[in-house]
């Protein structure tokens, strides 16, 4: 929370650059309720639908790595996976330890299920564009302060992992929940410190205008350093492969959801790669130019890649570039050692940043 609380005035001075003049805000004037009522379901389906496809893809590609098939029975080149999964989830039967606590056990999985999908209210995921007869962009909502905003439901999210561990009255989840407390602390802070950089150079915390202050360049150029910071941040802070030390299968059975079964561990399984989604979303807002196209299509026929519904493509493209990057990690490297993990975190990336 010491660094939700500073960083507003790491970017007081930033914030009244020119840079927070010249970059547009996204204009929302002319989208009644309803439309954000309307784009709020839109980004809800936009995300279910991406994370069936991630998870039938991320098997895919790690069968193509480890050659072996993958899922291929359940559908055209197994598409249809993912739903029997879902199925299989919701007809076991569901049980609960008996020392564990009735609320939390099942407040847990809905504060992770939950939590996830409040981030991508900010993220612009096109410029403005038609939408039933008004103009608007396709973002459902901006605000001064939007970034943080993001960083503080990461925070919120996290105790979910935290909860569960302790509410389940066994040993393993709770050193699970206890390890996720421990790497949030950590990353979050170096995640946080990455993003400064970016606040300062665009001079605002709003996604729009962040986004608007990439049309020369991308933020990834000036600042890669910032950008290596908030890459491997992400992983961490997503629990996943080398850094899924809060689950950790060799040494804590599964961790903080050791004990959990049927649609409870269906959420936290939804909450994860959401998660993973609103992670490669900021990443792609924040360094990657957002729906912005790359520099060569761009410059096509005076932009015309650039407008409208055309950011759409632009940014699931980039967002689906960290998704594999996610698999091509879990595929390719072992899990570090927790204590490897820490000495990274705060000896290397929190001063460097």
């Amino acid at each position: 929370m010491s660094t939700l609380t500073a960083l507003p005035e790491l970017v007081s001075v930033a914030s009244l650059a020119p840079a927070s003049v010249d970059n547009p805000k996204a204009d929302f004037s002319d989208t009644p309720f309803w439309l954000s009522v309307v784009k709020a379901l839109m980004i809800f389906v936009y995300l279910l639908l991406s994370t069936l496809l991630v998870i039938w893809f991320e098997r895919r590609v790690i069968g193509r790595m480890q050659q072996r098939p993958g899922p291929n029975r359940n559908g055209p080149f197994g598409l249809l996976q993912t739903l029997a999964d879902g199925m299989k989830a919701m007809l076991k039967e569901d049980v609960r330890p008996k020392a564990a606590d009735v609320f939390v056990f099942t407040l847990a999985p809905i504060i992770t299920a939950t939590m996830c999908f409040v981030s991508f209210s900010i993220m612009p995921l096109a410029g403005e564009v038609s939408l039933f007869g008004h103009q608007t962009p396709l973002q459902l909502t901006d605000t001064p302060v939007a970034v943080l905003l993001v960083l503080a439901v990461a925070g919120v999210g996290i105790y979910g992992v935290v909860l569960a561990g302790w509410s389940s009255g066994s040993t393993y989840p709770l050193m699970g929940g206890l390890r996720a407390t421990a790497q949030m602390i950590s990353y979050e802070i170096a995640m946080g410190l990455s993003l400064v950089a970016v606040f300062m150079y665009a001079g605002s915390m709003s996604t729009s205008q962040i986004v608007s202050a990439q049309a020369n360049w991308w933020n990834a150029i000036p600042l890669f350093f910032s950008f290596f910071v908030f890459v491997v941040t992400m992983v961490g802070e997503t629990n996943r492969l080398p850094f899924d030390l809060a689950e950790g299968e060799g040494e804590l059975t599964g961790g903080f959801h050791t004990e959990y079964g049927s649609m409870r561990f269906a959420m936290f399984f939804l909450g994860e790669y959401i998660n993973m989604f609103t992670v490669a979303a900021l990443a792609t807002t924040m360094f990657l130019g957002g729906p912005a196209a790359p520099p060569g299509i761009a410059a096509i026929n005076d932009g015309m890649f650039n407008q409208g519904w055309w950011g759409l493509l632009w940014f699931t493209a980039k967002l689906w570039l960290f998704m594999f990057f996610f698999v091509w990690l879990r595929g390719s490297l072992p899990r570090v050692r927790y204590d490897q993990f820490m000495r990274f975190g705060w000896k290397f990336l929190i001063p460097a940043t």
